[in-house]
């Protein structure tokens, strides 16, 4: 089994500013109903895709924080979503009958906080599109931490965006297969033949990886770093192969690969 990320490695702190992003993919599905009240105070149909934005978290280190910012009452049914996916839930109600719960400020006072008291805290990311971002943008540059945000592309103010040093729309997270057509293993005794939910992690943390970069080689040991940060459950002999190497042979049909020096490098087909 491969060793883990050093101890060293920057870490990522993941703030969810969780009902503004749901009430803006509510507001683009009912046409502006979220909005009132009848509407926000009762239980909320999940259409948030947690997992997606976790992952994007992972492709920047090892996530040491993920907090979500939310009057939890009306949003039961995000419940093993979130358990899945780890997030520590912070209750805020608002208060008032039309009143905001306040997410936003308390998100930016909790992050200043947490990279005061955190040096290992390396990029933060916010996941909301509110121009009330914009001083804390400020902030994490002044510290030289990375600042990423997330917001949907119909709702994100555009200043924010602009205030990040890398910005990413929810949309685009959602838009490209997991697994293309042309990378699915073929019948028979191919790569992945242990088991297909290898091979989609596989792909995935690659992606993840070649995005995250910027390159599309990346280094087996970053690929194995990955698949634990995405699956920490992850075991390649629960999928019929040895160790982690073993599972990297059997998909090299899907692999190309060079040599860089002492080490090699992969990319997908």
């Amino acid at each position: 089994m491969q060793q883990r990320g050093s101890d060293k490695e920057p870490s990522v702190a993941l703030y969810w500013d969780f009902e503004n992003l749901h009430a803006s993919l509510s507001e683009a599905r009912q046409e502006g109903a979220y909005s009132k009240q009848d509407n926000r105070f009762r239980v909320q149909e999940p259409l948030v895709d947690i997992q997606a934005e976790v992952e994007l978290a992972a492709s920047f280190g090892p996530i040491a924080i993920n907090r979500a910012y939310c009057n939890w009452q009306y949003f039961s049914r995000y419940r093993d979503a979130l358990l899945q996916c780890a997030v520590e839930l912070i209750q805020l109600f608002p208060p008032g009958g039309s009143a905001k719960n306040g997410a936003d400020i308390r998100l930016c006072l909790d992050a200043m906080e947490d990279m005061g008291r955190f040096a290992h805290i390396g990029t933060v990311i916010i996941v909301g599109g509110d121009s009330d971002f914009m001083p804390l943008s400020q902030k994490v540059k002044a510290a030289g931490r990375s600042l990423v945000g997330v917001g949907t592309r119909l709702s994100t103010n555009r200043h924010w965006a602009k205030s990040c040093h890398e910005f990413r729309y929810y949309d685009s997270l959602l838009e490209a297969p997991l697994v293309p057509d042309a990378l699915s293993p073929a019948p028979g005794p191919s790569p992945g033949a242990g088991s297909q939910a290898a091979v989609d992690l596989f792909v995935r943390a690659v992606r993840l990886l070649a995005q995250a970069k910027g390159d599309a080689w990346v280094s087996p040991q970053a690929i194995w770093q990955m698949i634990r940060r995405l699956d920490p459950t992850f075991d390649p002999k629960e999928h019929g192969h040895a160790n982690f190497p073993a599972m990297l042979a059997s998909l090299e049909a899907l692999l190309e690969t060079r040599s860089d020096g002492a080490s090699s490098l992969v990319r997908l087909r």
